[in-house]
């Protein structure tokens, strides 16, 4: 999925094995790492012969089979970037079975959140690694995200801002982070009751929609499976072949007939 592979290219845990090395590189979450260590190719002693943390030689047991990196004794900060090195004896190849520990976690505490203007504001804390922020409305029976923004990922408080499109009536918003263990945490809801007139349609000619003016909009075909979506005043839907179709506008859900 394009959000898994977003978060992988953000937040980034390398990993990288030749004949001698593993490094990683990440944050500090709060969790050690666990090791397997087989035999040395020579068949004397383990194939591991030092572990060093940010350049540091760790004082870990690694002479057995299998072994914990403690990360606890360095004193780092949640959301710490650390880097990892275990070395490795010729010809033998060692595994970290918990890599994903050291990629950041949907930690943040929401201060303040509320609307000003036409943006969804808000402040956080206890952020423990950049990830992104997606800010979600409620419409169509369903939350919609509908604008995202980088996390800084500082443990102290983050302010941050994105623009929104009102519908008619009461909007409600918030705010998601989901991390690369597809963990997500939410924030409360904002409400505003907006101004904004009800937005109406029309089809002409069968061959478009038009809208009384500019609106978020999802088509679904009887199947459930969407066809267009898109923000504007005009969906062609001339290429549509015939039946029925579920229409998503404004804060609004109907139906058409496709002739």
């Amino acid at each position: 999925m394009m959000k898994q592979v977003f978060v992988t290219l953000i937040f980034t845990i390398a990993m990288a094995v030749n004949s001698q090395n593993i490094d990683l590189r990440g944050t500090y979450q709060g969790e050690n790492l666990y090791v397997q260590n087989p035999f040395a190719s020579s068949g004397v002693g383990f194939c591991i012969y030092e572990v060093t943390v940010n350049g540091m030689t760790t004082t870990d047991e690694i002479n057995s089979s299998a072994f914990e990196i403690d990360l606890t004794v360095f004193g780092f900060e949640i959301g710490e970037e650390i880097s990892i090195s275990v070395k490795c004896k010729e010809n033998c190849s060692a595994r970290v079975l918990n890599p994903d520990v050291l990629r950041p976690r949907a930690t943040f505490e929401i201060v303040t959140l509320k609307i000003e203007g036409s943006n969804v504001v808000w402040t956080t804390r206890n952020e423990s690694g950049t990830i992104p922020f997606h800010v979600e409305q409620f419409k169509w029976n369903k939350w919609v995200t509908v604008g995202e923004v980088a996390g800084k990922g500082n443990w102290a408080e983050n302010s941050y801002s994105a623009p929104v499109r009102f519908h008619s009536g009461e909007n409600r918003f918030r705010i998601r982070q989901t991390d690369s263990r597809n963990d997500s945490k939410y924030s409360k809801e904002v409400r505003i009751r907006s101004r904004v007139t009800p937005v109406t349609y029309s089809i002409e000619k069968n061959s478009q929609i038009v809208f009384s003016h500019t609106t978020m909009y999802e088509i679904y075909d009887f199947y459930g499976r969407i066809v267009f979506k898109g923000v504007g005043e005009v969906v062609k839907i001339d290429s549509l072949e015939r039946g029925r179709y579920y229409l998503n506008y404004d804060n609004k859900l109907d139906m058409f007939n496709k002739r």
